[in-house]
């Protein structure tokens, strides 16, 4: 891997509008608590970073630390949040994040919910404060200007109730991207491993197609490069390849092999 090659970056306001004109984004999951391995993600090309906050064992001051090393590389950071709660949505935006994914939504109520933590008014809710975003209160008016042109609203379906609402969901004004999270929806519709596999697949071809119908941005969890030419042809276009961990074992592992073999 070439950490040192040359990648034109897009502005990092540009982000929402690539994610709306359906452009085909690849970025990775950031588990690891440090800005380090954020850094090293960064230099690696990708389009984007999305922090996990629900999953990895990441506190609320790191949030901002590890955008903020996001920030120093000008690759655009996600946060996905733990739950629903605008508090949450709110510190991740706080921190300077340029999006949120919020899991488990699986209604409108919940996915209207989300667009009001996420937008300041007449949008939505979001309160003012003096956070990191805003300049720790110096650039609040500029802020606020185009925050909402800026701000990427991303819900997470992965569950049966969400698969039965996608519609209401898709329909819900403000959201950006409908993102598939396969793991959790094969466990909830009971499609688990290789004899659920034609189950699932269909859940997920019905859950893109609806968002693609009601003009949102389809995306999806990936663990392997190799499942994404599958999900964009037909329609997908926001795509979370793995995370710091995946590649960390796997590089690992292959490395490991290989100089065993040469020993062998």
């Amino acid at each position: 891997m070439d950490l040192g090659r040359s990648k034109k970056r897009m502005d990092m306001s540009e982000f929402r509008q690539k994610c709306l004109g359906k452009t085909g984004l690849v970025g990775s999951f950031a588990a690891i608590p440090h800005p380090v391995a954020v850094e090293v993600m960064a230099l690696s090309g990708l389009d984007f970073l999305c922090i996990d906050w629900e999953h990895a064992q990441i506190s609320r001051d790191m949030i901002e630390t590890m955008v903020r090393a996001a920030d120093v590389h000008r690759v655009p950071a996600m946060v996905r949040v733990p739950g629903h709660a605008p508090e949450a949505i709110q510190a991740a935006l706080d921190s300077g994040a340029q999006g949120v994914l919020v899991p488990r939504v699986s209604t409108a109520a919940q996915a209207e919910a989300t667009v009001k933590a996420s937008r300041y008014p007449p949008q939505g809710e979001r309160g003012v404060g003096p956070g990191r975003a805003a300049g720790y209160g110096y650039r609040i008016p500029e802020y606020l200007a185009g925050a909402n042109d800026r701000t990427v609203v991303a819900v997470q379906v992965e569950t049966a109730e969400g698969l039965a609402n996608i519609d209401a969901i898709a329909a819900v004004d403000g959201v950006d991207v409908i993102f598939v999270g396969p793991g959790d929806l094969s466990v909830s519709i009971d499609a688990i491993g290789p004899q659920g596999a034609d189950k699932l697949n269909a859940a997920i071809r019905t859950i893109i197609s609806a968002t693609i119908a009601h003009g949102k941005t389809a995306g999806i969890f990936c663990a392997s490069p190799q499942t994404i030419g599958r999900w964009a042809a037909i329609g997908a276009s926001f795509f979370v390849l793995a995370s710091d961990t995946m590649f960390l074992g796997a590089g690992a592992a292959a490395n490991f092999a290989a100089a065993r073999d040469e020993l062998a």
